[in-house]
């Protein structure tokens, strides 16, 4: 249980570094950055895997970098759920995507 929560923590410093540091990325408060990220887990937990089986043949023949798609678009789907956290396009999404990644994979690290 308490993994749960350092891993929400970790993604919801994770959300406050990418909207401080992308334009087109906005999150209105702390509380608004615990439920945005609560959201991405949680769409990144259903529909991801979904999409990832879905689109498998394209993500082969991209040599996976489809997958970089697919977390953009988890990520801009967590923003258009919830007014608190907002994605403007497509293009700040696949940044946002990429610095929670970074920073959830460095984060990680130095935790275990």
């Amino acid at each position: 249980m308490s993994g749960i929560i350092i891993s929400w923590l970790v993604i919801t410093i994770a959300v406050l570094v990418a909207a401080h540091l992308v334009p087109g990325i906005r999150v209105a408060s702390l509380g608004s950055a615990l439920i945005g990220a609560a959201i991405l887990g949680i769409v990144n937990a259903v529909v991801r895997p979904i999409l990832v089986i879905l689109t498998l043949p394209l993500t082969i023949l991209t040599l996976g970098l489809f997958l970089f798609v697919i977390n953009a678009l988890m990520f801009l789907l967590a923003g258009s759920i919830f007014g608190g956290f907002q994605v403007d396009s497509f293009w700040p999404a696949l940044l946002g995507s990429l610095i929670v990644t970074v920073v959830s994979y460095v984060a990680g690290s130095l935790l275990a």
